[in-house]
């Protein structure tokens, strides 16, 4: 499966602990994450990563057209609701995108765990109809 990773700043080091935790998870997939976020995974997990651009330097926009093209399977983006900075990911762009094309899609811990347990038992076994 193919997995988008992205992370509003305030959200970077959760992050980072969410995919040390599940890095035997994460490591049987293929990642692909915007840049600073993918950057700071890579430090801490070892784990291979595509990197696009940066958010605010067309990153969300590379990892959106992966969407659009049916290249992406599941998309972890944490974000921040409460202090949204200009220069940061459009949370909605992404979101109207996996709505769209029928891309799971994790905005919190909370999701991003349950995806991947999920992830791992094969419930995601579907998305091979949809290549």
């Amino acid at each position: 499966m193919n997995i988008g990773l992205i992370a509003h700043d305030a959200k970077k080091k959760l992050m980072q602990n969410f995919c040390i935790a599940y890095r035997g998870i994460l490591s049987k997939h293929n990642l692909s994450a915007t840049g600073t976020t993918g950057r700071l995974v890579e430090e801490v997990t070892n784990l291979n990563i595509h990197r696009f651009l940066a958010g605010h330097l067309g990153g969300e926009q590379q990892l959106g057209a992966q969407i659009e093209n049916n290249d992406i399977d599941l998309v972890i983006f944490l974000r921040d609701p409460l202090t949204r900075k200009n220069h940061e990911p459009d949370a909605d762009k992404v979101m109207r995108l996996c709505d769209m094309h029928n891309i799971p899609l994790a905005t919190n811990l909370a999701t991003a765990e349950l995806l991947i347990m999920a992830l791992d038992r094969g419930d995601f076994e579907f998305r091979e109809a949809y290549r």
